[in-house]
């Protein structure tokens, strides 16, 4: 491999996660929405940590917290019980899932650690679109931005010409 593209490697692992975690930002929302019209009788607070703990579970992420880690045990059942429902309520994100899911698995190989649970985690509740293929990085993230417009996240690049390019005096 070249020097330059040893440099550029890391760069589009940092781009592509961040890609990832704008999708998890996503799945934050959208289970916020669900959970506050699901469990209205939950504090705000509880639901967050609820779609934390489904998010983190579905990336494989464990959260060292004190906070975070009692919420989980206590909360297992409910977890695993939204886990499993996840495909059905989220169906809308699950190509977004999926693709997110993919690129992580790639991103963590090209940095030396494996994680093929994760994937076979989301094959087993039903949120891996199997027939999808994988995503190449820059249109991963063009849906991704798409996405995050569409969810108020992102803001779309404006095209400008070359006379607005000019260095301002």
């Amino acid at each position: 491999m070249t020097e330059e593209k040893e440099r550029q490697q890391p760069q589009l692992i940092k781009v592509l996660r961040e890609g990832i975690s704008l999708v998890q930002m996503i799945l934050f929302k959208e289970l916020g929405i669900f959970f506050a019209e699901k469990y209205p009788e939950k504090e705000r607070t509880e639901r967050s940590l609820l779609s934390g703990a489904i998010i983190n579970s579905l990336f494989g992420v464990e959260n060292p917290g004190e906070k975070f880690r009692t919420f989980k045990q206590r909360n297992h059942a409910l977890i695993e019980q939204e886990l499993i429902g996840f495909a059905n309520n989220f169906q809308h994100l699950l190509p977004a899932v999926t693709d997110a899911l993919r690129v992580q698995t790639l991103c963590d190989h090209q940095e030396g650690s494996l994680s093929p649970e994760v994937l076979q985690q989301a094959e087993e509740l039903g949120i891996l679109v199997s027939d999808r293929e994988v995503p190449l990085p820059s249109t991963f993230m063009t849906q991704i931005r798409v996405l995050g417009e569409k969810h108020n996240l992102t803001i779309a690049p404006v095209q400008i010409s070359p006379e607005e390019d000019l260095p301002m005096h």
